[in-house]
Order: structure tokens, then sequence, then C-alpha cells
């Protein structure tokens, strides 16, 4: 009897479970005191992450078992129901709004952040309609196509407001179109209105101004809008190249705002310092990679395309949250995946990951087949 010998990929296991698990450890480390004096417990934060991981681990495992034409097949329903989500942030008694924002859906006492769950939903319908309609991809109407399922999205996202989602999924729509064979010209020209639309919506709203300019001086407002990028900068500047020592952050204490959450690779600089930095995002790298790989040893179109936008989205988060972090560009709240605080950030980057280890399980690497007696 012929029996295909099938290996998980260890390597994005791995890698995935290291980050949850730094994230755990960062996590207390950089809210155990606010955690204390807010809620009474300095376990707050990270026993919700650790649920949060335990979670994701069912949903990365469940995820690695569905076939393509389940995938295929809600493809598109799983779009319109993140962006019913996203509508539904603007409805009075589901919508959550916290620092101004309107973000979250909570229903009871569970909450769920809709453009975690559209980022990857977008990837999956683009993959869909790339794989069907490869031809019309190397002309404008595929990258219409797939401009305006972007654009529907970033339209709701900018809306809550979240400026830093919106690049996020600006830049993931357009790896899309380049993964799926679109001509450079013609990017060129799509990314003309982005170029326009980014003033815009920053001069549309003061505080993004005011982020502009703490971002090209912060220590015009040290008590203001600069506030945060000097207290990041402080932040990696005392961890040096070593770090002060695990759970020995002094920008912790109140110091730096959302340290466990969007700030958190500031938190990891000033512990673990420069060499910690390289390690953690070294790990990053290697997760791309091995996505990047699995997409090119993948058995169809469908398939390379998603795990090549599933890798996209991991490695332009990640470069957008430590660009804030370290001062590259102006601050905005995005999480670090799988490290920083937020359950359904964490349980949809696990199941993103789950996804990619199915599309490797049925790569062509494993075509190959053995022979074996029962």
């Amino acid at each position: 009897m012929l029996q295909t010998k099938i290996k998980p990929n260890y390597v994005v296991i791995f890698c995935v479970f290291l980050l949850v698990a730094i994230g755990l450890v960062f996590i207390y480390s950089a809210s155990n005191y606010s955690a204390q004096k807010d809620f009474g417990n300095p376990y707050y934060f990270v026993t919700k992450q650790f649920v949060g991981a335990l979670i994701g681990v069912v949903a990365m495992v469940y995820c690695s078992f569905v076939s393509v034409k389940q995938l295929q097949k809600f493809a598109l329903p799983l779009y319109l129901l993140s962006l019913v989500l996203l509508g539904l942030v603007f409805v009075p008694g589901i919508g959550i709004e916290n620092y101004g924002a309107k973000r979250w859906v909570g229903f009871g006492g569970f909450s769920l952040q809709p453009s975690e769950i559209a980022k990857f939903a977008l990837v999956l319908v683009c993959s869909l309609y790339m794989s069907k309609k490869p031809h019309q991809m190397a002309g404008l109407k595929g990258i219409a196509t797939v401009s305006f399922l972007g654009v529907a999205v970033c339209l709701l996202v900018i809306l809550e407001p979240n400026m830093s989602i919106t690049m996020c999924i600006a830049l993931v729509t357009f790896a899309m179109l380049f993964v799926g064979g679109a001509k450079l010209k013609h990017l060129a020209f799509c990314l003309l209105p982005l170029v326009v639309a980014v003033p815009l919506l920053i001069v549309a709203e003061p505080y993004r101004l005011a982020r502009l300019m703490a971002y090209l001086d912060p220590w015009a407002s040290p008590k203001g809008e600069g506030y945060q990028l000097i207290q990041s900068f402080y932040a990696l500047g005392s961890g040096g190249f070593f770090g002060v020592g695990l759970f020995n952050s002094r920008q912790k204490f109140d110091f730096l705002p959302f340290a466990e959450s969007d700030f958190i690779f500031a938190v990891i600089g000033e512990e673990i310092g420069f060499v910690g930095c390289v390690f953690v995002l070294s790990i990053f790298v290697v997760l791309v990679y091995q996505g990047l790989k699995i997409a090119k040893n993948a058995n169809s179109r469908f398939e390379c395309y998603l795990a090549s936008g599933i890798s996209c989205v991991i490695a332009i988060q990640t470069l957008l949250n430590v660009a804030v972090v370290t001062g590259t560009i102006p601050p905005t709240g995005l999480p670090l995946p799988f490290i920083s605080s937020g359950g359904s950030s964490l349980m949809v980057f696990m199941a993103s990951t789950g996804i990619l280890l199915g599309i490797d399980k049925n790569s062509k690497k494993h075509q190959k087949t053995v022979c074996a007696i029962q």
C-alpha cells in the first residue's frame, strides 16, 4: 500500500510557540505594576493573554486540518462577515470605544477587534480571486478588483479611526497584487492615490497632525504628543547592548503608555537590549521565510497566494510596529504579532499559521510516497 509520509513543519511551530512564550513573559513584566494598580491583580493582562494563547493553539490545530476546498468555500463569506463586524463597531451597545476610537465589538463579556480578522479575510478572498482569474492580474481589471476589496476594508477601518491598521491593510493589498502578477507600472499608478490620501488623512484629523509633528521633533512637546516616543527612546537607550535585565524595566512604572501592547518592543529592548531585540526579530525572519518557502512549494495558485499573503501580514505588521517604537515612522497603535497583549490578535495570528501548516502538509515536498506494509 502506498502511503504519504508527512511531517509537520516543526520550524513554524517552534517559532510561533517561542514568540507566544516571549510575549507572555514580557506582557507580565511590562504590565504587572499597572495591572496591580488598576485591577488589583498583577497577572491580569498575562492571564488574558494565556487564555488567548490556549484558544489560539486550538484554532491553530483546527486550521491546519482545514482543506483547500473549505478555505475556498468560506473565503467570500468570511470577507463579507469581516465587513459586517467592522460596521458593527459603530452600532451603539455593540461597538466599544476606547481612547476615542471604536475598534472593538462586544458580545456579553467577550470583545473582539474585527480589523484583526479583516486582514486575513482580505488575503483569503484576494487569493481566491487571483487564483480563479490569473489572466486578469496582468491587466487593470484584476488590479481594480483586488484594490476594491482592499479599499472597502480600509474605508471601514479608517472611520474607527485606525490609521495604523489602515496602512497595514493597504500595504498587504499591494503585496497581494505584486504576488498575483500585477505589472510594476500598474502598481506604481495605483500607488499615486495612496500617496495623495495619506497627507489628506493626516491633515483631516488634528491628532494625526500632532503625532506627525511629535515624530519630527518629539522634544517640542515632551509632556504632550511627543511623550510616548520619548519614553520609548529612553527604554531602548537604557537597554543598551545587553539590557538592564529581565523584569528590571523602569519605563513600565507608568512612564511608557501601552507598554504591554503597542510598545512592548521598547520594554524588550530595555530589559534584554539590542541583542535580545535582534534575537526576537530573527524569529520573525525565520517564520516569514518559512511561510514564503511554503508558498513556493504550494500545490496550487490559491495556496501559494494564501501562504504568501499570510507571510506578508506577519512581516508588514512586525516592521510597522518596530518602526513606530524606534521612531522610524510617526507613532500609531499597532500590536506586535504573537507578542503584544491582545487576545483576538493572538488567536487570529495563530489560526493563520495553522493554515500555513495545512498548506505545507499538502505541498510538493510531500508528494513522494514510500511503500508501507500493514
